[in-house]
């Protein structure tokens, strides 16, 4: 089936959950600057990200309806993005331990009818983690590219005592806010069986 929309991300979740509601696309990652703007708010940082990956996209050319998200982790209001490296990781995960934290995952889609978003924030709670367990799970290479360094739908999942909120959010693509989007454009869902195409 013919792709509706282009997905400006790289990540092989998103294309799953995209895939899992039947929505053919094509991928064209966003390269954009992720820092923090002075006296930026998590939902405005997230919000922000999203649309511009989406523009970012559509600026380049791209004629199908560009969809972007943006994942971050909140603990008393401080952003935890993705590890920089095996110190930053191995800390992330000893103070998500023990804890409640907020996920906030924006989704944005762009088009010729201009720019829409919407926002997710779910609450989950870890268990206490020992800083041994901490240290293997790095080992293990899946926090790497994770927003707050876990992934709930890998070997991370055993750190969850519960969740409040999205599952798929939590993932990286709230599934219902997405759907309200791509509804609002006209975008059906449910229309692909087919596999989806990948464009360097």
């Amino acid at each position: 089936m013919n792709p509706v929309i282009c997905l400006a991300s790289i990540s092989p979740r998103r294309r799953e959950l995209l895939a899992q509601i039947g929505v053919a696309h094509i991928v064209v990652g966003a390269d954009i600057d992720e820092a923090v703007l002075p006296d930026e708010g998590p939902r405005a940082y997230v919000i922000r990200l999203a649309r511009e990956k989406a523009l970012a996209i559509r600026r380049t050319g791209q004629q199908l309806p560009v969809l972007a998200a943006d994942t971050t982790v909140v603990v008393d209001g401080k952003i935890f993005g993705k590890p920089r490296d095996r110190a930053q990781g191995i800390d992330m995960l000893g103070e998500l331990a023990g804890r409640t934290h907020e996920v906030l995952t924006a989704v944005a889609l762009a088009g010729s009818f201009g720019v829409s978003e919407r926002l997710s924030a779910s609450t989950v709670r870890f268990r206490k983690i020992t800083p041994a367990e901490c240290a293997a799970y790095w080992e293990t290479g899946e926090p790497r590219d994770k927003a707050g360094g876990y992934a709930i739908q890998g070997f991370g999942a055993v750190f969850v005592e519960s969740l409040s909120g999205s599952y798929s959010a939590v993932m990286g693509l709230p599934l219902f806010e997405t759907g309200e989007l791509l509804q609002a454009a006209g975008i059906q869902c449910w229309n692909s069986a087919s596999p989806s195409r990948e464009r360097a």
